[in-house]
């Protein structure tokens, strides 16, 4: 008989029975949606009330260009937005300085002032539409701009909904878009969750990202034990400044991945749904239950997708979309079918959208709350998940904690050693990828199959530097050097950056500009070695 085991390690068992539940207390561990511990979902009719939003990953190219497809998708029926942004935007750096070249507007939309996003959401009401805004280490100054635009549309603030990803922790196990050392981008993850929490009580200041943990290879317990363990920080970071757990909690957002198989992923939510609830209340006192509920974004991984048959990767987009409605999310994202090779197309981009359509109105997913609930299967694979993930959360203990264990390096070179099994495991037909390592089609037929690739369009670049050069002619830059002086200053102290960046934004302060302000305090963070 075949062996199987699920992602996390553990073996799947052939067939499952009542006594694989003997230890499981319906009432406790299960219990009812919309009720602690939350297992089932954190709302009582879950779908039937509200349907999960859409959201496709969205940037390329100018502000213009990436507003054109914000509307293409909203017109197709997309209720929020999920926006790229470019790597040189992301690492604090002007259009124009030259580690920026060649990438400019390629992975996502390049934003220099806040000039760009002005013209990135002409049209859209920040007041009606949910926002997330992929960015971590530039978090603070692209939230503060995506603020002004909020108050230009006169929308009051308390109507803005917005989810910067503000993450910075997982910046440092997994994607590497840092800028500063650990304790200072703590600081700042803190500042903007502060300030938002006081000012903008929609908006979602951090999003907990295990999403991008999983794609640089952890498993699936890892992923979970981690943004478990990371949010944990933030909790106690904010606590550290004197807020109560109430005040921020519920604001606290979680973005995670469903690439995987569909009943591992299914447990792993209603595990880590558990086990959140019982770490908010029980171990940081949260009285609300809203603090107790684990809101989740759920999205497809790129990296299950592949460039062989890429048309393949439009049926494992639906049974994503499918394991992230069962799983409970309040989020669903997918991956476009051309995403293993290119950046998306609007084609691709309509077809997942599609896909998360077909998925509520038609596959009778949201038809019923967790219709898994009570599987003799499913239930002891939410226990087993629980294990595995409380192990792993025992293990960051022993490292010192998850700060410490990312600042010596201990969790990127677990994250490392897993990714290495794991493709082993991929070159070894150990894990299937149909067309890739098994059922392989006509290899000499796919390597003539032309793709269609994203075009990077010099004249774009051009442009966007034309305006860049434009806005530093017109502004007042005398008071662009105060705003900038006097965020240095706080930079130096211990004030919320927040109220200095937001002034230094408003005078149309180049990204650059302001990363430089803050890294001439800071410093630039350098990855540990030897492990």
């Amino acid at each position: 008989m075949k062996d199987v085991r699920a992602h996390a390690g553990f073996p799947i068992k052939p067939v499952y029975g009542p006594e694989d539940l003997a230890g499981v207390d319906a009432e406790r561990d299960i219990g009812r949606p919309g009720e602690y511990p939350y297992t089932r979902g954190i709302h009582a009719h879950m779908y039937r009330e509200r349907l999960w939003t859409m959201r496709q990953y969205v940037g390329f190219g100018t502000p213009k260009e990436t507003n054109a497809r914000f509307k293409y998708l909203m017109a197709h029926g997309q209720d929020a937005l999920n926006v790229a942004f470019d790597l040189p935007t992301q690492l604090g750096l002007d259009s124009d300085d030259p580690r920026a070249e060649g990438e400019v507007g390629r992975v996502g939309m390049a934003v220099d002032t806040l000039a760009d996003m002005e013209e990135a959401f002409a049209g859209i009401p920040l007041d009606r539409v949910s926002v997330s805004l992929t960015i971590n280490g530039m978090a603070a100054p692209i939230t503060a701009m995506y603020y002004a635009v909020a108050g230009q549309q006169g929308a009051a603030a308390d109507r803005v909904v917005t989810t910067p990803q503000n993450d910075m922790l997982k910046e440092f196990v997994a994607r590497g878009t840092w800028i500063y050392p650990v304790d200072p981008s703590l600081r700042l993850v803190a500042d903007l969750i502060e300030f938002s929490a006081k000012h903008y009580p929609r908006s979602n200041p951090v999003s907990v990202c295990g999403y991008h943990i999983r794609e640089a290879g952890c498993t699936t317990a890892q992923e979970m034990a981690y943004g478990l363990a990371i949010a944990a920080a933030y909790v106690e970071l904010m606590l550290g400044r004197g807020m109560q757990v109430d005040e921020f909690a519920p604001r606290i957002s979680f973005n995670f991945t469903a690439w995987g198989k569909i009943f591992e992923e299914v447990a792993k939510f209603r595990a880590g749904r558990r086990l959140y609830a019982r770490m908010m209340r029980e171990r940081f006192g949260a009285k609300n239950p809203k603090s107790w509920m684990f809101r989740s974004l759920i999205g497809g991984g790129g990296s299950a997708f592949v460039m062989q048959e890429p048309e393949n990767n439009i049926v494992r987009g639906a049974y994503i979309a499918l394991a992230a409605a069962l799983s409970g999310a309040q989020t669903i994202a997918l991956p476009t079918y051309d995403e293993a090779y290119t950046i998306p197309s609007a084609r691709a981009q309509l077809i997942a959208l599609r896909t998360m359509q077909i998925c509520a109105e038609e596959s009778g997913a949201a038809d019923t709350v967790d219709p898994l609930a009570g599987s003799y299967y499913v239930e002891a694979l939410t226990g087993e998940m629980e294990r595995a993930i409380g192990d792993e959360l025992a293990r960051v203990e022993r490292m010192g904690g998850i700060v410490e264990a990312i600042k010596s390096g201990a969790i990127q070179a677990e994250v490392a050693r897993q990714a290495y099994l794991f493709e082993q495991k991929l070159v070894s037909g150990e894990i299937a990828k149909v067309a890739a390592n098994c059922h392989v089609g006509d290899t000499a037929a796919e390597a003539d199959r032309e793709v269609a690739l994203y075009a990077f369009d010099p004249a774009a670049l051009a442009a966007q530097v034309a305006r860049l050069e434009k806005i530093r002619r017109e502004r007042d830059n005398a008071a662009v050097a105060r705003a900038l002086a006097r965020l240095s200053d706080a930079a130096r102290g211990h004030d919320n950056l927040m109220v200095p960046i937001l002034e230094a934004v408003k005078a149309y302060a180049t990204i650059g500009e302001i990363n430089r302000a803050m890294k001439d305090v800071f410093g630039e963070h350098k990855e540990p070695v030897g492990f």
